[in-house]
């Protein structure tokens, strides 16, 4: 009797796929929005990372599609998280749609905000949808570090992350209402983006790796 043809390998679960996904985006758009604050005409290191968007600038679009990717991003991994981190992908896929307004809504040259500067409607809308989308993502991380029923490798990570962004984020706002515009509130928010950006990507690449340890073997006959 003829031995039965084994199966081929078992394709990656969708939760799996999903964080590859994730982790690809959010790599992909940090390269994309990085090369475009360097190399754009933008102030520099004393500016907003939101200035790379402005529309006469010829790397606009190139922030553009980074900003879109990272929302991307943040949505695969709301859906790729497990069952029990329901709060952290409501907090992730809110996070993911604030940052697509915040690429949607371009705001004015030099991005100025209140209460030092007087800003447009559309500079309101970029800013908040900003403040908001980063505001998700560490209330997230939070959410996570919290969450006992989360895997250990996710909470390690989310704790760390959430040390680091905790106070960036409370400076960050701190400067922005007391100080304005400047080479402080600029290291600042470079320093705080750049913590959510790792977590996201090592969060997104600990539960493709996860995913995909867990998938189920045949065992040989």
């Amino acid at each position: 009797m003829a031995e039965p043809r084994r199966a081929g390998p078992r394709a990656a679960p969708p939760r799996a796929a999903a964080a590859s996904a994730s982790a690809a985006c959010v790599a992909a758009g940090a390269v994309a929005v990085t090369v475009a604050v360097v190399a754009g005409p933008g102030p520099g290191p004393t500016g907003y990372v939101s200035e790379a968007g402005v529309t006469d600038s010829a790397y606009a679009p190139a922030y553009r599609i980074g900003v879109f990717a990272l929302a991307a991003g943040l949505l695969l991994l709301a859906a790729a998280l497990p069952r029990a981190l329901r709060a952290a992908a409501g907090l992730l896929a809110v996070g993911g749609l604030f940052t697509l307004v915040s690429g949607a809504v371009t705001c004015s040259a030099g991005c100025p905000l209140p209460p030092f500067e007087r800003a447009t409607t559309a500079d309101l809308v970029h800013g908040a949808a900003s403040i908001l989308a980063v505001a998700a993502v560490v209330f997230a991380m939070l959410a996570i570090a919290l969450t006992r029923a989360a895997p250990p490798a996710l909470r390690r990570l989310a704790a760390v992350a959430l040390a680091a962004a905790l106070p960036l984020a409370g400076a960050t706002a701190v400067a922005l209402v007391a100080v304005g515009r400047g080479g402080l509130i600029a290291v600042l928010e470079r320093l705080l983006l750049l913590v959510a950006v790792l977590w996201g990507a090592a969060t997104a690449t600990a539960v493709a790796l996860r995913r995909q340890s867990r998938a189920p073997r045949r065992r040989p006959r």
